[in-house]
């Protein structure tokens, strides 16, 4: 299921993070887990929505920003 996990090595790793953590912290870190993953999920929604606002100018090429400063114009 989990690659080479099997039951026995997650319910280990379940009962060593109660262990480490307590059960009063853990559905905090959830959350704040949750909390994270959501507003990652927004930002990755809205930057897709702002690309696909941006016209596309027809031949437009991009400027090196080199060839400004010193000056010089190809």
């Amino acid at each position: 299921m989990f690659g080479r996990f099997g039951w026995a090595e997650i319910l280990v790793i379940v009962i060593l993070v109660l262990i480490l953590f307590g059960h009063n912290k853990i559905p905090g870190m959830m959350k704040n887990l949750a909390d994270g993953i959501n507003t990652f999920k927004k930002e990755i929604k809205n930057k897709s929505q702002k690309d696909a606002k941006k016209p596309v100018k027809a031949g437009a090429r991009p400027t090196k920003k080199s060839a400004k400063k010193s000056g010089d114009k190809k």
